[in-house]
């Protein structure tokens, strides 16, 4: 069986006032070519379809656009699940009836996994489809008062399923949520990511999905495993915040063989307009030499390296981008350690000592013979005046 994987749509998400729709259509009509050029037998939807619980309506009208070209011109089912972003009520609104169309549509937890069942010339796969749920509602629905963390929830769930699983035929987990493996994913979090729970209680084990031929993974936007080959990340579809810069995008290709062996490809989409960081002083960045091969379209983020004022230099940098996201002015504090205090022993110095370590630390040079003169007078007359 053949499968895509994808997850973290996000449709209708604004990335610093700039709306993301266009570039969503534009990745969501290669995911379509993509569907007709494999031929899948499902595509896998792993929670966050949109990007906040009451979505605009042109996100709506986007999402039913593409179902609509999936389900009944391409004949693909879809299987999907509510993310912390999505509201559960809403996004299984009528999904009884839309079964009929293909659509499976998972958004709130009562108590028992939802299980979808598909066939293909090796027999059935059982797609388990778990969506986000918070571990209170778990708690409440079990009234099992020693769940209090997304893992006590999650083996719980996982333990429902495994009394009732076939291990003699093939099963698939679609789920959504912060699943690790010795807290390595930690370092791919990404600014985007809402967290679901504060102190770690959000992590869950990886070790609860080896019952599983594959686990289809949403939440974190970095396409990456989760300790084993079989339990992935798909990745968001495009990239929504700048700690996102060097992560591709894409979605998972999943190939199920008839042993239930899997074989994973990633597809990368290609955005209308790339998210990247741009640095330097400000007369280089808006130099043609230096942005002639670049897509000044893009949405960028400068980081400025010039000493002294500058005079509103982000009108400056949008003639050239007119797509600037932000802008910041780096600062050898930010190269280096944090001098603003003066490192130890402040108090023994003079003002003239801490004035040289202060501006070395804004400024990365030393302070110059004609600069320390002039500062030394100043100091002195505040010395003379009592201030």
């Amino acid at each position: 069986m053949k499968i895509i994987h994808t997850g973290d749509w996000h449709i209708g998400k604004i990335v610093n006032e700039f709306s993301m729709l266009e570039e969503q259509k534009h990745v969501l009509e290669q995911l379509i070519s993509i569907v007709e050029r494999e031929k899948p037998d499902a595509i896998i939807i792993a929670g966050d379809v949109y990007d906040r619980s009451i979505p605009p309506v042109e996100a709506v009208e986007l999402v039913d656009e593409v179902f609509n070209t999936l389900l009944l011109d391409l004949k693909v089912p879809i299987l999907a699940i509510a993310g912390n972003h999505d509201s559960a009520e809403r996004l299984s609104f009528a999904s009884r009836i839309l079964i009929n169309n293909g659509l499976h549509i998972v958004g709130g937890f009562n108590g028992s996994v939802h299980c979808t069942t598909l066939e293909d010339e090796f027999g059935v796969v059982n797609f388990y489809m778990l969506p986000y749920v918070d571990p209170r509602n778990v708690r409440h629905i079990f009234d099992d008062n020693k769940i209090s963390t997304h893992d006590d929830a999650m083996k719980k769930m996982i333990e429902i399923i495994g009394q009732a699983i076939k291990h003699n035929e093939r099963n698939v987990m679609i789920t959504h949520g912060y699943i690790t493996h010795m807290g390595r994913e930690a370092e791919l979090l990404s600014e985007s990511e809402r967290p679901l729970s504060i102190g770690g209680t959000e992590f869950v084990s990886s070790d609860y999905f080896k019952i599983f031929n594959y686990t289809a993974l949403g939440h974190l936007h970095a396409p990456q495993k989760a300790g084993a080959e079989s339990i992935r990340y798909s990745g968001s579809i495009l990239k929504y915040s700048f700690s996102e810069v060097n992560q591709r995008k894409g979605i998972n290709i999943v190939e199920i063989d008839k042993a239930g062996n899997t074989k994973v490809t990633f597809n990368p989409l290609i955005p209308k307009r790339d998210m990247r960081i741009i640095k330097g002083p400000i007369n280089e960045l808006i130099n043609s030499e230096v942005y002639r091969n670049a897509n000044t379209e893009d949405y960028v983020y400068a980081i400025l390296t010039d000493k002294g004022e500058l005079i509103d230099p982000i009108s400056k940098l949008r003639t050239v981008y007119p797509n600037i996201m932000g802008l910041s002015k780096e600062l050898a504090s930010q190269r280096e350690e944090n001098c603003t205090s003066a490192a130890e022993g402040y108090k023994s110095k003079s003002k003239l000592e801490l004035f040289k370590e202060f501006y070395e630390a804004m400024q990365g040079e030393t302070l110059g013979v004609e600069q320390t003169e002039i500062m030394t007078r100043i100091i002195g007359e505040v010395d003379r005046e009592g201030v």
